[in-house]
């Protein structure tokens, strides 16, 4: 086993993974950033475009529950469910570039969410494996390298903007591609994979993780957590967007728009699960959280009150949000990993992560509505709910016993 680290550092394993699930996610919102031709072209209202992007939310929730269910994660190997899952979610985020219709696209986007339940949820499980010992730094490497990755497609947008609405889909397939075959062919397992290709399907491993109250309280403050980061971002290009034309700003509009979009979501937001991961392991996972959801709290509420005004201040309240409504994510996960039995791991964090995206659907189609009603200066503000309701239950794991687990027991 010291022979395969010595030969195969860690850090050069976790620098591999970052970079496959960077180019993997890219799949994630490559429709949502070209919805405006599509609006067009399919002659498709705002709602339907929540829906198109919610989707890919949808199928990922339909293939977590079925995976968490048949512990599929926990039984076979995880490296290989990783590639099979990107090559999958590349050809299925390709095949969109076909569709006609809004019925046909939204098919093909949910099944490119079934398919990223392979990998982010697997992403975790196998940074775990390869780095035992600082998990809330190697997971905070993880998200950034998940928000890069989602943020991806706002930057193939900015350099590609003149080029056709396909062209963007089909190079984050390609992408996608080159991240599964550096997982195929360049990672090795790790020393400590374990999988049992032998056992049955079982709710075991689903009813240890329910019976598990500190698991449970820090599933909860995720989901507080998943209620505000995929409608943000999803929605703040567009609210950028509609800011500047407001203005009468119309040329260079989609440009730049795309531009602050991949600086808030992608570098803001890389910075700051980075930062996470590293005062997390010092400091402790709730604390971390809890100021992390504080802080991004208020930029919900905030930011649509700067609709029309200068662009400065636009872009300086959404870094803030960019990089504080990601950095607590990883902390979830890797409370997860400290809470919860190895042999039950992988299905917990599955759990985890698709009843989060379920709670996204909601908070993403609310965003549409509450804009519909009442203007883009009050669009966000639903979003606090989740991320002080989140800080609320930090404060409950805390108080748990069973969280001196957490971070060597800094909590």
């Amino acid at each position: 086993m010291v022979m395969v680290q010595r030969r195969f550092p860690s850090w050069f394993a976790l620098s591999l993974i970052a970079v496959a699930e960077i180019l993997t996610l890219s799949v994630w919102f490559s429709a949502s950033v070209v919805s405006t031709p599509l609006q067009h072209q399919w002659h498709l209202d705002s709602l339907e475009v929540a829906l198109l992007t919610a989707s890919v939310q949808l199928g990922f929730v339909v293939g977590a529950l079925v995976s968490s269910a048949a512990g599929i994660v926990d039984r076979f190997n995880a490296r290989r469910i990783f590639w099979t899952a990107a090559v999958a979610g590349a050809v299925a985020n390709g095949l969109f570039i076909l569709s006609n219709s809004w019925e046909s696209g939204m098919l093909l986007r949910m099944l490119t969410g079934v398919t990223m339940v392979g990998v982010y949820p697997v992403a975790v499980k196998i940074v775990t494996e390869w780095s035992p010992g600082r998990r809330g730094t190697a997971v905070g490497i993880l998200v950034a390298s998940l928000t890069l990755g989602s943020a991806l497609p706002h930057l193939i947008l900015f350099f590609g903007v003149t080029a056709k609405w396909q062209a963007v889909v089909l190079a984050s397939s390609g992408l996608a591609l080159v991240g599964a075959a550096i997982i195929a062919f360049i990672l090795p397992d790790s020393p400590v994979a374990k999988h049992d290709t032998t056992s049955k399907i079982s709710l075991e491993s689903l009813r240890s993780v329910l019976k598990n109250k500190a698991a449970l309280l820090a599933d909860f403050g995720y989901f507080g957590h998943m209620w505000e980061l995929y409608a943000m971002w999803v929605w703040f290009p567009v609210y950028v967007y509609a800011s500047f034309t407001a203005n009468n700003d119309h040329r260079g509009a989609v440009a730049s728009a795309s531009l602050i979009g991949f600086l808030v979501i992608g570098i803001a937001g890389a910075v700051g699960s980075v930062l996470g991961g590293l005062f997390a392991d010092k400091i402790g996972r709730t604390a971390v959280t809890s100021i992390a959801m504080a802080i991004s709290g208020v930029c919900a509420v905030t930011i649509g009150f700067t609709y029309r005004g200068p662009a400065w201040i636009v872009v300086a309240i959404g870094l803030v949000w960019g990089a504080s409504v990601i950095a607590d994510s990883a902390q979830f996960s890797t409370a997860v990993t400290e809470l919860i039995e190895p042999q039950h791991q992988g299905t917990a964090l599955t759990l985890q992560t698709a009843v989060g995206f379920l709670i996204s659907i909601i908070s993403i189609n609310l965003i549409a509505f509450t804009k519909h009603l009442f203007g883009w200066q009050w669009a966000f503000v639903p979003l606090g709910i989740g991320p002080f309701l989140g800080v609320y239950a930090m404060i409950r794991l805390r108080a748990c016993s069973a969280s001196l687990a957490l971070a060597n027991g800094r909590r």
